[in-house]
């Protein structure tokens, strides 16, 4: 007989979106845009479903700055093409971020989401903005902390800090001049062998008589 398992769904009409604000300062580029898709896609939530948007609002201030690990700046391009011929273009991150400084951030976020419709209306709860204000006041966002902050469905849980391991003493291994101790002291640590026990001597041999000389022939 089969049993009927209860399986939950979300439904359109079943989400309550939460709002929530990251301060982008000094912060990489990477490891805050890991952070920040999760909570867009919604699989922050025991009620994530794949083909629906159960994700909520990230309003991320400062994003103008933002910074890259090693020479990303000058090594990192971004290319764009408009569909005409002759229509592409490869701009340096620096360029960028000089010409449009939230445009980085926005392709980091975008680049981790999913390619499709549901895709582009998870985009449009990100809201970047340059400075350190945002006209989103009335939704009263929860402060969240950057890297550290995981947002839960009630709201945001901040994880313990990391405890330090304990230090194992260490044990000393001999030297180089232990190592080279000379023959003749290294020979008088070790234990004298025990003494062989006397054999006793071989039996003495029976003495042959001498063989007779032959009589000489006349």
């Amino acid at each position: 007989m089969l049993t009927k398992t209860n399986c939950y769904q979300a439904k359109a009409g079943e989400l309550d979106r939460q709002w929530y604000v990251i301060d982008a300062a000094d912060q990489v580029v990477g490891r805050l845009a890991a952070q920040i898709a999760p909570i867009l896609m919604g699989k922050h939530r025991p009620t994530y479903t794949p083909y629906l948007d159960t994700g909520d609002c990230v309003i991320v201030i400062n994003a103008d700055k933002v910074v890259f690990t090693g020479k990303k700046w000058e090594q990192k391009s971004y290319q764009r093409y408009s569909g005409y011929p002759c229509g592409q273009k490869d701009e340096n991150a620096w360029k960028l971020f000089q010409r449009r400084p939230t445009r980085i951030m926005e392709l980091a976020i975008q680049r981790m989401m999913p390619k499709n419709k549901i895709g582009r209306h998870m985009m449009a709860k990100l809201k970047l903005y340059a400075g350190p204000q945002h006209p989103h006041q009335a939704q009263a966002p929860i402060p969240l902390e950057a890297i550290h902050g995981r947002p839960a469905s009630s709201g945001a849980v901040w994880m313990p800090e990391p405890t330090p391991k304990a230090v194992r003493p260490k044990t000393e291994k001999p030297g180089r001049e232990q190592a080279a101790a000379p023959a003749s002291q290294v020979e008088t640590s070790l234990p004298a062998p025990p003494p062989e026990a006397a054999l006793p001597p071989p039996p003495a041999e029976a003495s042959l008589p001498s063989p007779e000389t032959p009589p000489a022939a006349e």
